[in-house]
């Protein structure tokens, strides 16, 4: 394996040298490009955005595949083919600019940009903080409007508390979907496997519902996109868990004890995680019924405390958000101490 060496300085021994591997060097400046840079308006005002470019793709198979003249079961074959040409071309995407990149000088910058780009820390936290700004001042106009940008319920029936919720609960759930796992499946399979999972991902936020017009079509994206996020969200509830422990003012033991309670009563098998560990670490439940364009869904309550919701209540959770970033090196470091 490709290694690159860290010289570290110990009191009883002058020098050592620390072995790292070249995946996980990239990893590691990938998460500090994105926390620093994030998605620079500058330049996706001129070019799209590579997972916009996805959602176009899924949007055509879409409108043309999901129609009411054909029947379930054709429309069931349909999302399979598709989620099939999302992931495959993806994949394929990723695979060639990774063969560029062990050809070229820059091959390792170019890596790093490139894993950079799938990764949300940066502009979550600015969408999070966004509405923690709105809800301080309480402007509950600006919430909404800042909110909407995240979730996908219906702004205008949320009050400030609920909008607090659904803020906390929009943080902790892509932290498992748009930094661990990510991180996870490159860990594992590189910029092919990254790129594959960034499509998954965004097929099951498009089509992956189980209103009248997705359960058939969506039924493949949603199914694997549940296999794909089964380690990382257990591992994200773990880490903001950590997180908790490592904040004076949060729970990190409620966190980790709500996790296990309440994760299994979310109507998602992998969202309740993260959503569940940061409720207990905020002393605070999320979640709970709530309404959507298609109308109201009874979700169970994720944590025990108050549901009163505040800004405050926001701004610990972007604290934990940073740390449990931070924390996302170590078990990196783990992974790659055993080869990985």
């Amino acid at each position: 394996m490709d290694t690159l060496y860290f010289l570290i300085y110990e009191p009883s021994q002058p020098w050592i040298f620390m072995e790292f591997s070249n995946n996980f060097l990239i990893i590691v400046l990938a998460i500090v490009l994105d926390a620093i840079l994030g998605d620079p308006k500058w330049v996706y005002s001129k070019i799209p955005h590579p997972v916009a470019v996805i959602g176009f793709q899924i949007e055509r198979l879409d409108r043309f595949l999901n129609q009411t003249i054909y029947s379930t079961s054709t429309r069931k074959i349909f999302g399979v083919f598709s989620a099939v040409i999302v992931i495959s071309s993806s994949w394929l995407f990723g695979w060639l600019i990774d063969n560029l990149c062990s050809q070229v000088s820059f091959g390792i910058i170019l890596q790093v940009v490139t894993v950079s780009i799938f990764l949300a820390q940066n502009s979550l936290y600015r969408h999070v903080a966004s509405v923690a700004k709105a809800c301080s001042v309480n402007d509950i106009i600006s919430a909404r409007s800042q909110i909407s940008h995240i979730v996908g319920r219906d702004p205008n029936s949320l009050d400030q508390k609920a909008i607090g919720r659904a803020a906390i609960e929009s943080l902790s759930e892509n932290f498992s979907d748009g930094v661990v796992a990510p991180i996870f499946w490159y860990a594992v399979g590189g910029l092919p496997a990254l790129i594959a999972y960034k499509a998954l991902n965004t097929s099951d936020s498009m089509i992956g519902y189980l209103n009248e017009k997705y359960a058939d079509f969506g039924w493949c994206s949603a199914r694997l996109d549940d296999l794909a996020n089964f380690i990382p969200a257990r591992l994200s509830a773990l880490i903001i868990s950590v997180a908790a422990f490592l904040i004076p003012s949060a729970n990190g033991s409620n966190a980790f004890k709500t996790a296990i309670r309440d994760a299994k009563k979310h109507r998602s098998k992998n969202a309740g995680w993260p959503e569940a560990a940061m409720a207990g670490a905020l002393d605070i439940k999320i979640a709970g019924p709530r309404h959507y364009s298609g109308g109201l869904v009874n979700d169970a309550w994720m944590g025990a405390g108050t549901s009163n919701v505040e800004a405050s209540h926001i701004h610990k959770a972007l604290r934990i958000f940073c740390v449990s970033c931070v924390l996302n090196v170590f078990w990196l470091i783990l992974l790659d101490s055993i080869n990985f």
